[in-house]
C-alpha cells in the first residue's frame, strides 16, 4: 500500500459507541528522509527537540526498519515487529534511524471504551513498546482500517472501531501466549483443559490432575493461570457455572437436581457460588432469562 494518512471527523453517535478514530495512516520512511513527513496538522506534527503530547491513544506497528522512541523516563530501541502504544497526555517522541528508515502503520483513537481496554489491561501497562514480530492478521486489520477510512462510507467509524478492538485483543493474546509457543507446558495445559471439561460434572482435585499429567503442582497451577487467566479450580468452576446457566434456561430440572448433577455438595453451596459469579441467585436467573415454553422436558 502507498503512503496514506487521513484525519477524521466524528459525531455524537461515534462518541457514544465508546471508541472512535481520529487518524489512520501508513508510511514507508526511506533512509535519509525527514521525520515526521510534512502534511500533518498542528498537534500531530512535532520536532525531535520538543517531542509532543497527544490527546488520544495511538498504536503504531513498525514492520520494517529501525528507530528509537523516548518518553520522559525511558528510551527504547525500535526493531521490526514492534508496536508503539501512545497514551493521551504522555510526552513522547520517536523516529526512524536516518541510516535505516522504517515502515509504519498507525491508528489514533479515543473513547470511554478505548480507555477501559488499554488503561485496565496490565499487558499494555508494562511498556509502551511491545514486540509481536510480523503478524499477518494484525497487519491486515491495520490495512482494513485504512481502506475503510479512505471510503468513509456510512458506519465506517463503527466497523473501524471493531477492527481496532481486534488488533488490541490479538496483541494481548500474543503477549500472554508467547512464552508457551510449542513448549511442553503448553501441550500439558491444553490437555488439562480437555480433562477438566471431561470432569465438568464432578468435583475435581487439581493436585491429582497435575500428578496424572506428570507435572509439579505449583508450576502447573502458575502456568495454567498465566495461560488461561484463571486458576485450574476457577476454570473448572466457570465451566460448571456456565453449564448450570444453560440448564436453568433450557431444562425443567430443579435447582437441586442441577446442583447435584454438577457435583456440588449442597444446594446452598451451589446457590452461594452461583450468586457470587453471576450476581444473581439461580432462581432469579431462571425467572429473568428462561421461558417455560422453550425448556426441554427432562422429567420421567
Amino acid at each position: 500500500m502507498e503512503d496514506y494518512f487521513k484525519y477524521l471527523t466524528h459525531g455524537h453517535e461515534d462518541v457514544n459507541w465508546g471508541l472512535f478514530l481520529n487518524v489512520a495512516g501508513t508510511a514507508n520512511i526511506l533512509a535519509g528522509s525527514e521525520y515526521p513527513p510534512s502534511g500533518h496538522p498542528k498537534g500531530y506534527h512535532f520536532s525531535w527537540s520538543n517531542g509532543r503530547i497527544l490527546q488520544e491513544f495511538q498504536i503504531n506497528y513498525i514492520t520494517d526498519g529501525e528507530g528509537i522512541m523516548e518518553t520522559s523516563s525511558e528510551k527504547y530501541q525500535i526493531k521490526p515487529g514492534m508496536i508503539l502504544i501512545i497514551r493521551p497526555n504522555v510526552w513522547h517522541r520517536y523516529r526512524p534511524l536516518k541510516s535505516k528508515g522504517w515502515k509504519e502503520h498507525y491508528i489514533g483513537f479515543q473513547g470511554d471504551f478505548a480507555s477501559r481496554l488499554i488503561e485496565k489491561n496490565e499487558q499494555f501497562n508494562k511498556s509502551p513498546v511491545i514486540h509481536i514480530g510480523f503478524n499477518e492478521d494484525i497487519l491486515s486489520r491495520f490495512l482494513e482500517v485504512i481502506s475503510l477510512v479512505k471510503s468513509e462510507r456510512p458506519g465506517y467509524q463503527h466497523v473501524s472501531a471493531g477492527l481496532v478492538i481486534q488488533i488490541l485483543g490479538q496483541i494481548v493474546a500474543l503477549i500472554k501466549n508467547r512464552n508457551f509457543w510449542d513448549s511442553p507446558i503448553e501441550n500439558t495445559i491444553q490437555k488439562s483443559c480437555l480433562m477438566i471439561r471431561d470432569n465438568m460434572y464432578q468435583t475435581l482435585k487439581i493436585k491429582d490432575l497435575a500428578k496424572d499429567l506428570g507435572v509439579n503442582y505449583s508450576l502447573f497451577r502458575k502456568s495454567f493461570k498465566k495461560y488461561t487467566g484463571l486458576s485450574p479450580n476457577q476454570y473448572h468452576l466457570a465451566l460448571r457455572i456456565k453449564q448450570a446457566s444453560f440448564q436453568l434456561i433450557n431444562t425443567n430440572y430443579s435447582i437441586k437436581e442441577i446442583s447435584f448433577s454438577l457435583g456440588f455438595c449442597s444446594v446452598f453451596y451451589f446457590s452461594k457460588l452461583y450468586k457470587e459469579k453471576t450476581g444473581m441467585s439461580p432462581s432469579t436467573f431462571r425467572r429473568k432469562y428462561s421461558s417455560s415454553s422453550n425448556r426441554i422436558s427432562v422429567s420421567g
